[in-house]
């Protein structure tokens, strides 16, 4: 199989970016291409075409199978529990987000796999972290589960890419927005949820505090620089665990503001709860100058421009959600 036409399974697709990473795949490399996969099955995912496969990623002997069955030569590994279910669960979510990370990475140099992408988190940041612009590298002391679980992770990558050749390639996503997938269970899924009931009932409470400022980047971004990514050639990669992205940072108010723009009686409250302890650990900015320079990331979307394409399509989801 030509590197032009890459044999990709995706694993855990049917969560918030694995759906729209999904179908930008099956637009560039077509719908055989690409197999998803994950736990559940795949109706109602947003896209009804192409195989799914249901599959429990601590299953390593199906997964071997799988791809060798279907001549697999990249890997999506999306399959995770993230920072709020987390902390429900911490035990769960460490053997999901850890254990089933180092079942693709072992099984992945066993099936001779070429390219790996697995997504980690601004989660890995702490409260020592320097809070403006954190650097690619910096103090990195989570207070979550899930951020433990991605710091191991990445440094889990980086081990097998040095002992074992993998290239594998990995972003720290900040909170990712966006109207076609549901959010997962994350500090950030109010800056997703604040839309709909904006435009359902004109009001919002938030779990947050109105200061708390953090990184965020909508999704058109999002699967936009997670294939660039994985486009650049090989020797242009220096980060070998993953690499700081970056988009917009605003709090709570910020995002009200520019809602009132198109609805102005909207009214956010606030009502914090533990997801509070876990935003005020993250940094309020990126610095993402490594991704700039290796595989010259520019995000396209700012907070006037995402609220804009949030707000006309939030808007035409919930009429057609009305219709049916």
């Amino acid at each position: 199989m030509s590197k032009q036409n890459p044999k990709i399974l995706i694993l855990g697709a049917l969560g918030q970016i694995g759906t729209e990473l999904t179908i930008a795949l099956r637009e560039k490399y077509g719908v055989n291409q690409v197999f998803t996969s994950d736990i559940r099955s795949s109706n109602n995912a947003g896209f009804d075409t192409g195989q799914h496969i249901e599959l429990d990623i601590m299953d390593d002997k199906k997964l071997h199978q799988i791809i060798g069955d279907l001549k697999i030569t990249q890997i999506y590994h999306l399959a995770a529990i993230l920072s709020a279910k987390g902390e429900e669960n911490p035990r769960l979510a460490w053997d999901i987000n850890m254990n089933g990370l180092l079942n693709v990475l072992q099984v992945a140099v066993e099936a001779g796999i070429n390219k790996i992408f697995w997504p980690s988190s601004i989660a890995i940041f702490g409260k020592r972290t320097p809070i403006e612009r954190s650097q690619q590298y910096t103090v990195t002391d989570p207070h979550t589960i899930y951020g433990i679980s991605k710091l191991a992770g990445e440094r889990w990558c980086h081990y097998y890419h040095y002992k074992k050749g993998l290239d594998i390639r990995s972003l720290r996503y900040p909170g990712i927005i966006s109207y076609k997938g549901e959010p997962g269970g994350g500090t950030t899924d109010w800056a997703v949820e604040v839309f709909y009931e904006a435009i359902k009932y004109g009001k919002y409470e938030c779990f947050l505090e109105p200061e708390s400022c953090l990184p965020y980047m909508y999704m058109p971004d999002a699967v936009k620089s997670t294939i660039m990514l994985m486009d650049v050639p090989k020797d242009r990669i220096t980060v070998h665990s993953s690499y700081n992205i970056g988009a917009m940072s605003f709090t709570p108010e910020d995002l009200a503001h520019e809602i009132r723009k198109y609805l102005p009686s909207f009214e956010i409250s606030y009502k914090p709860d533990f997801r509070r302890e876990i935003a005020r650990n993250w940094p309020a900015s990126i610095n993402d100058e490594y991704a700039r320079t290796d595989f010259n990331w520019q995000p396209q979307f700012d907070l006037e421009a995402t609220v804009k394409d949030m707000m006309e399509n939030v808007a035409i989801k919930l009429k057609q959600e009305a219709k049916n």
